[in-house]
């Protein structure tokens, strides 16, 4: 595989320089309806190429030895089309708005052995092109094989030289496009393949082949506001995302079931607590350690500060950004902001938003540093900036460096990185510090119901059922049973080609989740102060949090049982990502149990009497 991807490399070393607009293009996903009179040129844009089942791992159109102009043209690119792998330029289509073409010449083009040899490599990787015109992405393949009989075998290898446009339109815009092969025979490639027919020929050494186009318009009924419903009905990539309603309300029954049982459970048994501890009302918050047992005795040490202080304010800091940070996403779906047609919209939307979140972040950590008596503010807010950026900048090193050795557009451009290292030193960071400052001058004191003594309790030998590790494994299995089945759709669509649009059951699965995470929480916590134990800091963060463990594990299964990606390109990049996004959702579900956690503790100790 890696001898095939060196064939693109060192072919596409000047379109990096293209991108000084970025800057410019940032916000520039919300466009106008391109109107057309008839003749009009509509420019095609060839886009890239790629394996078919390795949807990250795309080249440049160009670097296939195909018709190309003496100068390529690209186009002013978003960020987040950039950041799609997108590398659009002008293609040699002539198209005209409304007027039908029949077998128009392209170019003739004279291909070398070499050239024969990596588009035939090309074929057989399933590699598919991608033009965009108006917009609108248009796929194809590059070429044809067929694997026939076993005694004796066949492995013919055709290249399609012929393509077929076919375009709708409704007034004066262009509702839909799509290319196709029907009744073309395509140019045999195979081995010492020098045949005389079809537009190639003989010619040096070389095979000497003729590039023709078709263009058909068709008249639509549908209006422009509503194209993207015709391009979510097209069929070229395998459809896997469907109405799954079925399955949504079997996990909402479920966890429904499982969050009553929970809070039955937890009200009986406190009940319980508080008639039994209340009994005795006389008698201070010192006098209670005696004959009792349970959670009442270790009233003295549950707000007992934990070690490591700045790394779990960090840790929840970091969580409260991506809670506003993926709140947001999600609102601004509903709201319709996104739409198929907008090239990257949710990857721009979601850099700019964790830009300006940063200020969440370092209120929320350097806010509860203060309240918990941390005195080195200025490490806690380094660390709170860097807790997520660092693992972020080190992934994205490692994936791009790949990329780049593949020759794949997936690897940014000098001036994307620039900009990007730009957003976060000139907005990220400062509102990291702002936020921090503004945490530590405004933060409280820490409000615990009883005061903690100067010597710790010592803490009695728990059962096995106790331990860190068994809390992870039920805290972090059920959140994760609650999304799994929407786990694959997001899966199919990040890791596919798919189109998300189900944002109102993605909604109602996010906040499942984080009650769930909530409630499981407050139950292992509960647990774990009945047996005396009163270290529930971090406990109630790596309760949950585990659940990005479970996520990474579901990742390796979806990539070898539900996926057929393959390779060293799409691999680093599929595992590399699968666990920043494993370390994603540990932060955003740590926080939520620790804030329930400490919520739970605080009314349970506010509720003795005591005095």
């Amino acid at each position: 595989m890696t001898s095939r991807l060196g064939l693109f490399r060192h072919q596409y070393s000047t379109g990096a320089r293209r991108y000084c607009v970025l800057a410019l293009c940032l916000l520039s996903q919300i466009g106008w309806a391109s109107s057309y009179k008839q003749g009009d040129p509509v420019i095609l844009y060839v886009n890239k190429v790629g394996p078919y089942h390795n949807p990250q791992e795309t080249y440049h159109y160009y670097t296939l030895p195909v018709c190309r102009p003496k100068e390529v043209h690209h186009k002013a690119l978003s960020l987040g089309e950039v950041l799609d792998g997108d590398r659009m330029a002008e293609s040699q289509y002539k198209i005209h708005f409304r007027e039908n073409t029949d077998r128009q010449t392209l170019c003739q083009m004279t291909l070398e052995e070499k050239d024969v040899d990596q588009l035939r490599e090309a074929v057989e990787e399933l590699y598919y092109f991608e033009f965009v015109l108006d917009d609108i992405p248009i796929w194809g393949f590059v070429g044809y094989m067929e694997e026939s009989g076993f005694l004796p075998h066949s492995h013919k290898v055709g290249l399609w030289t012929h393509l077929d446009f076919n375009i709708e339109y409704n007034g004066d815009s262009v509702i839909f496009a799509n290319v196709s092969v029907k009744d073309v025979k395509p140019v045999p490639l195979d081995e010492g393949a020098r045949l005389s027919q079809g537009g190639m020929g003989g010619a040096g050494g070389g095979l000497m082949v003729t590039h023709t186009y078709s263009v058909r318009w068709f008249e639509s009924p549908l209006p422009y506001a509503r194209r993207a419903e015709r391009l979510r009905d097209y069929s070229f990539f395998p459809k896997t995302l469907e109405i799954h309603w079925l399955s949504i309300i079997n996990s909402l029954v479920l966890v429904v079931l499982l969050l009553g049982f929970v809070i039955i459970i937890l009200m009986r048994v406190l009940k319980n607590d508080f008639a039994r501890y209340n009994v005795e009302e006389d008698g201070g918050c010192d006098d209670l350690d005696q004959g009792d047992n349970g959670w009442k005795i270790i009233h003295t040490d549950v707000f007992r500060f934990p070690p490591y202080k700045s790394l779990l304010c960090a840790v929840l800091g970091v969580g409260a950004q991506f809670l506003t940070l993926a709140t947001g996403i999600i609102i601004m779906a509903l709201l319709g902001m996104f739409n198929v047609h907008r090239h990257g919209a949710i990857n721009s939307a979601a850099i700019v938003l964790y830009a300006l979140t940063s200020c969440v972040s370092g209120y929320c950590s350097c806010s509860f540093y203060t309240q918990i008596h941390g005195q080195r503010w200025v490490w806690n807010i380094i660390l709170t900036s860097s807790l997520f950026s660092a693992p972020l900048f080190l992934t994205w090193s490692v994936v791009n460096s790949v990329h780049w050795w593949s020759g794949s557009t997936q690897a940014l451009p000098a001036s994307t990185v620039l900009l990007l290292l730009g957003a976060w030193v000139l907005v990220g960071f400062p509102l990291t510090v702002i936020g921090g400052i503004v945490g530590k001058n405004r933060a409280g004191g820490f409000q615990a119901p009883c005061r903690t003594r100067n010597i710790p309790r010592q803490i009695p030998q728990q059962p096995w059922y106790k331990h860190t590790a068994v809390h992870m494994a039920i805290g972090g299995f059920l959140p994760f049973s609650a999304i799994s089945v929407e786990l694959y759709y997001i899966f199919a669509t990040v890791w596919g080609r798919e189109h998300y649009t189900l944002y109102g059951i993605l909604l109602c699965v996010f906040a499942i989740l984080l009650s769930v995470g909530a409630c499981i929480s407050v139950a292992l916590t509960y647990f774990l102060l009945s047996g005396e134990d009163y270290r529930w800091w971090w406990r109630s963060v790596l309760s949950t949090g585990s659940t990005g463990i479970f996520i990474f594990v579901y990742s390796v299964f979806y990539y070898r049982n539900r996926s057929s990606m393959s390779g060293a390109v799409q691999s680093v990049e599929f595992f590399g990502y699968s666990l920043l996004t494993a370390l994603v959702f540990s932060l955003m579900l740590g926080t939520v149990s620790f804030w329930a956690s400490l919520a739970f503790i605080r009314y349970i100790y506010r509720s003795l009497k005591m005095d």
